[in-house]
C-alpha cells in the first residue's frame, strides 16, 4: 500500500532579490518552508559568504589564523582573492573592524582605500559592514555608498538610527540594504517598512534578524527566524518576505568554547575541529529557520555546508 505523503501549499512567496549585480546572484524566491521541496519550490540555493577585515583581527582564534594564515590576513584585498580562488566564496563580507571608535577609530578616508582595494581584488558580490556604532557606520558607509557607486553594494547594519541616512545612500547609489535588528520579528517588520517608507526598493533589501551561534541563544534565534518565514509564507505578510543575511561567524567564534585552547580546556576536544563543528552546526540551524546568505569564517565550514546543502537538494 503506498504511502500519500501529506503536503501544505502555501499562497505566500519570499521576494527573489539580486545580489552583486550582473557579476552576482539571486537569493529568495522560496514557496515552501526551507527544503520541503516536495511542497514548493527553492529555486535559488542559499549562499556563503567569507567575513574578512579591514585590519589584522588579533583577537580571532588561533585555530582561524592558521588555517587562513596571519600574512594574507593582513592584507585584506589578498584575504578576499583567497576566499574566492581558494574556499569558493560567494560572497565577500568586509567587516570594518578598522573604523570602530573604541579601536583604531580610522577614518574615512583610509577606510576607502582598503575598501576600494578589495573591490577590485574579486568580482563576486561584495558587502560592506560597519562596526556596529550607528554615528560612524553612518559616516563611513555613506561615503563608500558613493565611493563604489558602481559596485552595486550591500551596506549593513542599516538600524533603525541611521536608517534614514543609509536608506538614502541605497536608493542614490544603487545598492542593497541590509535592515538589521535585535532578534524581535516585531521590530524586524518595523524596520522594513521605515526603509519602505523612504523609498528603498524591494528588491533592495535583505534581512539581518541578528544571530546567535551554538549555545548562546541559538533556539531563540531558530524561533525568531521561522517565525519569520511562517509569517510570509502562510499569512502572506509582505514586510516578512524578505531573504535572511545570517552573520554567525562572528557569534561562534568570540565565545570560549570555538576560542580556548586544549590547555585551558582539555575537555572540550580538539581545538582545531571544535570551533569548525561549533561553526557548521550553527550553519546548518540558520539553513533550517530560513537563512538565505551565511557568511562564516573557517574554510572547512564551507566545505561542511556545502555537503549538507548537496545532501539536501540532490
Amino acid at each position: 500500500m503506498a504511502v500519500e505523503i501529506p503536503k501544505q501549499s502555501f499562497t505566500g512567496t519570499i521576494r527573489e532579490i539580486a545580489v552583486g549585480g550582473e557579476k552576482g546572484f539571486k537569493v529568495g524566491g522560496e514557496t515552501a518552508y526551507p527544503f520541503h521541496l516536495f511542497e514548493g519550490e527553492m529555486p535559488n540555493p542559499p549562499r556563503i559568504g567569507f567575513e574578512v577585515t579591514d585590519v589584522f583581527p588579533a583577537e580571532w582564534a588561533d585555530e582561524l589564523k592558521k588555517a587562513i594564515g596571519e600574512d594574507v590576513m593582513k592584507d585584506p584585498a589578498a584575504w578576499a582573492k583567497k576566499a574566492v580562488d581558494e574556499y569558493k566564496a560567494d560572497l565577500i563580507h568586509l567587516f570594518l573592524l578598522g573604523t570602530d571608535p573604541n579601536g583604531e577609530n580610522r577614518g574615512v578616508d583610509e577606510t576607502i582605500e582598503v575598501v576600494k582595494k578589495v573591490a577590485g581584488a574579486v568580482d563576486v558580490p561584495l558587502t560592506l559592514w560597519g562596526c556596529g556604532n550607528p554615528e560612524k557606520d553612518t559616516e563611513i558607509l555613506k561615503a563608500a555608498a558613493e565611493a563604489l557607486a558602481d559596485r552595486d553594494l550591500a551596506i549593513g547594519p542599516i538600524v533603525e538610527d541611521n536608517h534614514k541616512q543609509l536608506g538614502a545612500a541605497v536608493i542614490g547609489f544603487k545598492h542593497t540594504a541590509i535592515a538589521s535588528t535585535p532578534i524581535d520579528i516585531n521590530l524586524a517588520k518595523q524596520l522594513n517598512i521605515l526603509l519602505g517608507n523612504l523609498g528603498v526598493a524591494e528588491n533592495r533589501i535583505l534581512v539581518d534578524p541578528t544571530v546567535g551561534g551554538l549555545g548562546y541563544g541559538l533556539e531563540y534565534c531558530y524561533s525568531v527566524m521561522e517565525r519569520a518565514r511562517m509569517a510570509a509564507l502562510a499569512q502572506e505578510d509582505d514586510k516578512l518576505q524578505y531573504p535572511l543575511y545570517c552573520n554567525l561567524g562572528i557569534e561562534v567564534w568570540k565565545v570560549k568554547e570555538a576560542k580556548a585552547s586544549a590547555d585551558e580546556m582539555p575537555e572540550l576536544g580538539d581545538p582545531a575541529s571544535r570551533g569548525v563543528l561549533m561553526e557548521a552546526i550553527t550553519a546548518v540551524t540558520m539553513l533550517m529557520a530560513g537563512g538565505d546568505v551565511l557568511i562564516v569564517r573557517h574554510p572547512k565550514t564551507a566545505e561542511l555546508i556545502r555537503a549538507f546543502l548537496g545532501e539536501m537538494t540532490g
